[in-house]
């Protein structure tokens, strides 16, 4: 099988990743955002300074606030033991009802991170290895136009190196406002997505696992067929087993995948989409997003993540051979660089450079009219995350929204150290 080569392969747009969304707005712009590349000490922030002030971090959400053009913005930044909060914008659109940082919404992509945890844990149990192949658990379930499961492994899935095609449902239920209230509340079966998968041929061969610079590409389809083999292990669901292992430990009490039910649980930001051809806004809050499933089902808080990845990074999730196994970050590819630059990604978290050395990790998570960032620097002292409501389909509006916020979340992590 052909394969194109690394640096001219164009990403697609999937509604669930942070990473294509604005790697899009990169290649159309041809600009780059966020902080360069600091040459900093290995996993460390060799210049941060004093976490920001309520102040401080107000003034950058409001900032933010502005440049990206959303409705609403609420960051906590956690600094040891202190968390500091600021919002700005609308929870629903005219009303004027502020926004709060304890509201639940939906984690889209940063799922992502808890189903490799979940993944990681049963590997460290000897229930799983990352070198096992989708063939070996799910028989038959890739295969096709150049597709062979047996030739993917867990660990491919994991790091977005397995080569299988991006696939999202708007591909075939279109992506205008009116195509959205219509299948807003459709339900789909993970294989569904596997088989709209298959229909593509893979975008290029299963990585080398030796390669330090392998071809990469995002797919949520890696993690819809990782939580189904979280299923094939076990013999319970990819959710209950999120639940079981991370949700209850951690004592998370936002965090839930909501299947079929379309609702939040609890008061939520609204979130706010202008689609393609339409100039008002669509209230993108309540859908059915069971199609997302081990992609980007979850539904959280704010202290739920702070919590989670704080966890994670300070190792208490994890012992220290899959620990190594999560860090083995690998380059993202070139045009998702022009964006995020410096982005590495690991097993379900990305690592990026910060202007004040050494590195943040976590994870992004879109959904239409939403966007959720995490950051936690390496020591698991200072993490950040934000949720953001309203989102327009222009590319330079996007890449506009996205400068802005990893601005913020290079901010808040260095402190006064940053630039």
């Amino acid at each position: 099988m052909s394969t194109q080569s690394k640096t001219s392969r164009r990403p697609r747009l999937p509604v669930v990743t942070a990473l294509v969304t604005a790697a899009v707005c990169a290649v159309s712009l041809g600009v780059s955002a966020g902080p360069a590349p600091a040459h900093g000490k290995e996993g460390g922030r060799d210049s941060a300074g004093a976490a920001l002030s309520q102040k401080q971090l107000q003034r950058e959400v409001d900032r933010t606030l502005k440049k990206a053009g959303y409705i609403g913005v609420s960051v906590q930044v956690r600094d040891g033991q202190r968390r500091t909060y600021a919002v700005g914008g609308e929870a629903e659109l005219g009303t004027g009802r502020p926004v709060s940082h304890a509201a639940d919404f939906r984690a889209a992509s940063v799922t992502k991170t808890f189903v490799s945890m979940v993944v990681l844990q049963l590997v460290a149990e000897g229930r799983l290895s990352l070198d096992d192949t989708v063939e070996e658990w799910l028989p038959g379930l890739v295969a096709g136009n150049g597709n062979d499961g047996s030739r993917i492994t867990v660990r491919h899935l994991l790091q977005h190196t397995s080569g299988l095609y991006n696939y999202d449902f708007t591909e075939d239920t279109g992506n205008t406002a009116a195509d959205f209230e219509r299948t807003r509340f459709d339900h789909y079966e993970p294989e569904e997505a596997v088989a709209g998968a298959m229909k593509h041929r893979p975008d290029f061969d299963p990585a080398d696992p030796n390669d330090p610079d392998p071809e990469w590409n995002y797919s949520n389809t890696g993690y819809i067929v990782a939580g189904m083999i979280i299923e094939k292990v076990t013999g319970k669901s990819w959710d209950t087993e999120v639940r079981d292992r991370i949700v209850r430990p951690l004592g998370l009490t936002q965090t839930y995948a909501p299947g079929d039910d379309p609702s939040l649980k609890g008061p939520y930001t609204h979130s706010y989409q202008q689609f393609a051809g339409s100039t008002g806004w669509t209230d993108t809050s309540i859908r059915n997003v069971s199609w997302a499933t081990a992609a980007g089902e979850l539904i959280t808080g704010e202290r739920d993540l702070d919590r989670f990845l704080t966890a994670l990074q300070r190792g208490r999730l994890l012992p220290p051979a899959q620990m190594a196994e999560l860090r083995g970050a690998v380059p993202a590819g070139a045009d998702f660089q022009q964006i995020f630059p410096g982005l590495h990604y690991g097993l379900g978290v990305m690592r990026q450079p910060l202007s004040c050395g050494g590195y943040r990790w976590g994870h992004g998570g879109d959904l239409e009219g939403q966007t959720v960032r995490t950051a936690v620097s390496d020591d698991g002292q200072r993490t950040v995350v934000l949720n953001a409501s309203g989102k327009k389909a222009d590319d330079e509006s996007l890449f506009r929204a996205e400068k802005a916020v990893q601005t913020l979340l290079d901010r808040a992590i260095c402190g006064d150290g940053g630039r």
